[in-house]
């Protein structure tokens, strides 16, 4: 169903939710009870398991059994979270394309609060102010903030949370990624600006980002080659501008500015 009218008499346009998971079962519950309790309802959530050692695919299928919105797939071997990303991006059905990590979690009006935001200001990227939350699920007394208006050189500087970001696959199309281990949203949202020409933020926090003890974003100091590998190879960058970004990142990065 790619259109849904609420009792409201208002209509709803789907939305896929793209959720990457590996040995994540400790968490996805919470990711998939955050999005049940949307209060925006023509929604599926695409589940792609990568080969998860652990108990995830018994607690995603609990949920499948339960809520017909959840969909899940297993890639056939380990491969990381761009091959996951990109085999849910080929799967989504939805006018809108949404990205959740599969520990993180969204407040129950994110959904219609960011598809209100698209609509009235007809915009095709966007993204959203988010919290920072430890494994507990407390507050780390921390908001990132979205930015008004981003260009590509913007989002170099400064990329916007993975699991805040909608785009308008409509309008703008699909995307997919080169299989990179790490930065590989990033590497999504700088080919989306190239098309959007901008991505807006809509500056209320309507979801947290859950830092988890040895997890790839909290391995910072080996991201420096994978800025690197972005700037260089992917993005063809000049040399002088890839040891500014490096070196701009790096301290926004010690002082957390971003």
């Amino acid at each position: 169903m790619n259109e849904y009218i609420t009792k409201k008499g208002i209509e709803e346009e789907l939305v896929s939710i793209i959720i990457p998971a590996y040995n994540c079962g400790d968490f996805i519950g919470i990711t998939l009870e955050s999005i049940i309790n949307q209060t925006y309802s023509n929604w599926e959530a695409v589940v792609i398991d990568d080969c998860s050692k652990d108990n995830t695919a018994e607690i995603v299928s609990k949920y499948v059994t339960i809520e017909n919105r959840i969909r899940y797939f297993r890639l056939d071997k380990n491969s990381g979270a761009a091959v996951a990303r990109n085999k849910g991006i080929d799967l989504a059905m939805g006018k809108f394309i949404a990205f959740l990590d599969s520990d993180d979690i969204w407040v129950p009006e994110k959904l219609s609060r960011q598809i209100k935001f698209m609509k009235q200001n007809s915009y095709n990227f966007t993204c959203t102010s988010y919290d920072k939350i430890d494994e507990l699920g407390e507050y780390l007394n921390r908001t990132i903030q979205a930015k008004t208006k981003s260009d590509y050189d913007g989002i170099l500087k400064r990329n916007p949370g993975n699991s805040t970001v909608i785009y308008n696959a409509d309008v703008l199309g699909k995307f997919k990624i080169p299989d990179i281990k790490k930065r590989n949203d990033y590497v999504m949202w700088l080919q989306i600006i190239k098309k959007a020409k901008y991505i807006y933020g809509l500056e209320e926090s309507l979801g947290s980002h859950r830092i988890r003890s040895g997890s790839l974003s909290e391995k910072k100091k080996s991201l420096v080659g994978y800025h690197w590998k972005v700037y260089r190879e992917i993005e063809k960058l000049s040399v002088i501008k890839s040891i500014y970004l490096i070196i701009y990142w790096v301290i926004a990065t010690v002082f957390k500015l971003r």
